[in-house]
């Protein structure tokens, strides 16, 4: 009898990940696959990314609404509540072998919660790795100690795996699945984005993604208006922002981006989700990816494409040397960009390579949720290290 595994996503850029894995499972007729939906996907003015999901070919077997219409800190905590609930009673209906959640948002805590206590077992991506500027980092961390296979994206992660006490057989250093698409997806022209988005793309341009930061001391706003700011000093560049998350305090961050799209519409564009295909496109030919998104430390050094990153959100998460770091200050990210688009950095970036992966991470999960025994999976043993 085929194992059913069961993918719970509550995202657009978390399906993004997800989305090889989910054909190499579908394929693979030692497997069954399942989609549960929740989070974000499911909310209108996220734009409805369930629909992504759908159009890829997928079915959707069970949905998870949270109801995410106050982005207070209450409201976030009372999302995670509903979330183990609704997910609760979609898993206890789906009666999964195994579930595979990605990465650190609460949405994911809330999947973890609930499997725990419904005792299936659950296959981890992304842990080991730290965002000092996010509660993610906690999240992410607490999802390692319930998890029973671990997936990470880069050998320092899985060390650290270990060094929470998991069992380092059941830890595997897979890369990172967000990078499949880039051997997989044929991804678009200039012309073609430029009419999808109704919106040419004849000279230079930024890529820009900024979500809230969730550990944050100052204003909520803080970080975006410097942005802003910042961006004003580069007339000669039109500019596509993505959609801001659902986190704590998005509506206000949405707001101010919306304003600036609003009395800048010939230099810039506004898209609540640009999609998997479009979204790498545009990272492709950008001239510079600028905000606090992963991807620019994932995807856009695997393209070339030098990634300005703002502030402590992705603190602590491995680069490489296409990353500029710098402060939520409108001066630093002024001279930050200027750099960045400097051509002898272009040309550094040229000449990096990925820190996370070559694109094959989604085969190797997938075999390996097919092939490791679940017998006994569910005990865990605390792995205290030789050296400690």
């Amino acid at each position: 009898m085929a194992r059913k595994i069961c993918l719970i996503t509550g995202s657009r850029a978390e399906y993004g990940h997800l989305h090889w894995l989910a054909k190499e499972i579908s394929v693979d007729d030692r497997l069954q696959l399942q989609f549960l939906v929740t989070g974000s996907h499911l909310e209108t003015r996220f734009g409805e990314t369930w629909r992504e999901i759908e159009a890829d070919g997928f079915v959707i077997d069970a949905r998870a609404p949270l109801n995410e219409t106050d982005d207070s800190p209450l409201g976030i905590a009372v999302a995670v509540g509903l979330g183990v609930e609704r997910i609760a009673r979609a898993l206890d209906n789906l009666v999964p072998d195994i579930i595979v959640i990605l990465g650190d948002r609460y949405e994911m805590l809330a999947a973890a919660s609930a499997a725990l206590v419904l005792q299936i077992p659950i296959a981890h991506i992304h842990g080991g790795e730290t965002t000092e500027g996010a509660i993610d980092d906690s999240i992410r961390h607490a999802i390692t100690k319930i998890a029973h296979l671990h997936f990470a994206a880069a050998a320092p992660y899985a060390r650290r795996i270990v060094q929470m006490g998991e069992n380092p057989q059941r830890v595997f250093n897979t890369g990172a699945p967000g990078l499949d698409a880039l051997k997989n997806l044929p991804l678009l022209d200039r012309d073609a984005i430029s009419r999808s988005l109704d919106f040419p793309l004849r000279g230079p341009f930024f890529l820009v993604t900024y979500h809230p930061v969730t550990v944050a001391n100052g204003e909520t706003t803080n970080g975006i208006n410097c942005l802003l700011s910042a961006l004003d000093q580069f007339p000669g560049h039109k500019i596509i922002f993505t959609g801001v998350n659902s986190d704590a305090d998005n509506q206000a961050i949405a707001s101010a981006i919306l304003n600036y799209a609003d009395a800048n519409p010939d230099r810039v564009r506004y898209v609540s989700s640009l999609g998997h295909i479009r979204y790498l496109s545009a990272m492709a030919i950008a001239d510079v990816v600028v905000g606090n998104s992963s991807s620019g430390l994932i995807e856009a050094p695997a393209m070339k494409t030098p990634t300005v990153n703002i502030g402590n959100r992705q603190k602590g998460r491995l680069a490489s040397a296409s990353v500029i770091h710098c402060p939520e200050n409108q001066k630093q990210i002024v001279a930050a960009i200027h750099r960045a688009c400097d051509p002898e950095f272009v040309d550094i970036c040229k000449k990096s390579t990925s820190i996370y992966g070559q694109g094959d991470a989604s085969g190797d999960i997938k075999n390996i949720l097919a092939t490791t025994s679940l017998d006994g999976i569910l005990s865990k043993s605390f792995y205290d290290q030789a050296d400690f």
